[in-house]
């Protein structure tokens, strides 16, 4: 049986058209431009207006992808939308972005793992390729914070952003490959800690509407102490190490956390992608976000050594090891 690698043939973003400053901020909520950046490094987000959806930006995203890849909609048999802020219950957007795209054949489908949600789309992704089961994937991670943080509460609702970023996954044979695609992933989850992080209703069974609530220093706290194990099985399934690495494209929620993880582990500061200045924390729009800067930017080329990493509320963590 041929070996199939998923290899990474295109990537896309979109960005909502309004960027908020924290300036800009501070005339609604009481906070300061200082107070944001020296916490979390962020310095502006973008928030969506009422036209930009979360499918409006995951649409936008997955064609800039394909443009990207040179790829059409008969191109793609799989569509997988990671997101926490769906347009509706139910159909998934993974089904309006597939349909806005003209996308006719194969499945789509949400998945939700809040901000590690790009990391276990991707993952799922390379488990259908290389298996057979799909040819091309488009995988995004698409959201909308600002309509679920609390305008009321100054320590969340200046974290988060809007948008979303994509990739195209190719399933290739080992030897066309070479060398390229998904590499090693390892997921984790563990329930126990939902009070940490989690929106407080929802549509669904509790028929209610909520917003976002975090206990920050706990989720600072086990981001550093305890996500750094998915990084280290990630790299050992791979047979390599940290000092491997071209590029490490972490979950953008805060730039300490980032660089703390990042010195723990031992990668060198200059090889990490860093974007939350700018974009803010867009949950699993993050990280193919920064991907898709990166690689336009000419920082991440063919044959580079990406790991991309994020844990997310529940809590749900993850990383993925790729050569691009």
């Amino acid at each position: 049986m041929t070996s199939l690698r998923s290899v990474v043939v295109g990537t896309g973003s979109s960005l909502p058209a309004r960027a908020v400053t924290n300036a800009e901020l501070t005339e609604r909520v009481d906070t300061s431009d200082e107070w944001i950046v020296q916490r979390t490094g962020i310095r502006q987000r973008y928030l969506a207006g009422p036209e930009e959806t979360t499918s409006v930006l995951g649409t936008r995203a997955g064609l800039a992808a394909l443009d990207d890849a040179g790829l059409g909609p008969d191109d793609i048999d799989l569509v997988i939308c990671a997101t926490s802020t769906p347009d509706h219950t139910f159909p998934s957007t993974a089904t309006q972005i597939q349909a806005a795209l003209g996308i006719r054949q194969g499945a789509a489908f949400d998945l939700q793992a809040v901000c590690a949600g790009f990391v276990f789309a991707v993952t799922t992704a390379d488990k259908f390729l290389t298996t057979g089961a799909a040819r091309r994937a488009l995988v995004i991670g698409a959201e909308t914070f600002s309509r679920i943080v609390d305008w009321e509460d100054r320590t969340t609702c200046v974290l988060f952003g809007d948008g979303a970023g994509a990739v195209v996954l190719e399933a290739r044979d080992a030897e066309t490959a070479q060398g390229r695609g998904v590499l090693s992933a390892s997921l984790r989850s563990d329930g126990r800690h939902r009070e940490k992080l989690y929106v407080d209703g929802g549509p669904g069974s509790t028929g209610t509407t909520g917003h976002l609530r975090m206990e920050g220093r706990e989720v600072f706290r086990f981001a550093v102490g305890s996500v750094t194990d998915v990084i280290v099985e990630a790299l050992e399934r791979a047979g390599a190490s940290a000092s491997d690495l071209d590029w490490f494209v972490p979950h953008q929620a805060n730039r300490r956390i980032i660089e703390a993880s990042a010195d723990k582990i031992g990668i060198a500061r200059e090889k990490i992608v860093l974007t939350v200045d700018r974009h803010g924390n867009t949950s699993a729009a993050s990280i193919p976000l920064a991907l898709d800067v990166a690689r336009r930017d000419g920082r991440i080329r063919e044959g580079d050594l990406v790991m991309i990493e994020a844990i997310g509320g529940g809590f749900s963590w993850g990383a993925a090891l790729i050569r691009w």
